[in-house]
């Protein structure tokens, strides 16, 4: 049984470049980076939760206004579920994170998710 050596992998080639310092230096190929996939976070309606601590939540850890806090809890209201920002992953996570804890602290069960966006 004869067994054959590995074969090393290849690196991709890169072209050295001379300049008159006798010394070489090679020439960097750029990398095409996608962007994160984006997360949105949504609150979900119950029965209990009051609409001005929603309200506050909005307020508090989504950095929205007044009028457009009020306006989402409404949507959320009246839809089930509402948008309360599109984030980065990790950050869609946190804030979700933070929305639960606050809820819990106040004893209320509003439900808070984080989904793709697509």
């Amino acid at each position: 049984m004869a067994t054959q050596a590995p074969v090393p992998p290849q690196l991709p080639r890169q072209t050295p470049s001379h300049d008159d310092g006798g010394s070489v230096v090679l020439e960097r190929r750029t990398q095409k980076l996608q962007p994160p996939a984006m997360h949105q976070v949504v609150m979900l309606n119950d029965d209990f939760t009051p609409m001005e601590f929603v309200v506050v939540v909005l307020q508090e850890y989504f950095h929205k206004n007044r009028e457009a806090a009020t306006q989402i809890m409404l949507k959320i209201h009246l839809d089930g579920r509402g948008v309360c920002g599109v984030y980065t992953p990790d950050v869609a996570a946190t804030k979700v994170d933070q929305v639960m804890q606050a809820a819990h602290h106040a004893g209320h069960p509003l439900q808070c998710v984080s989904e793709p966006v697509e």
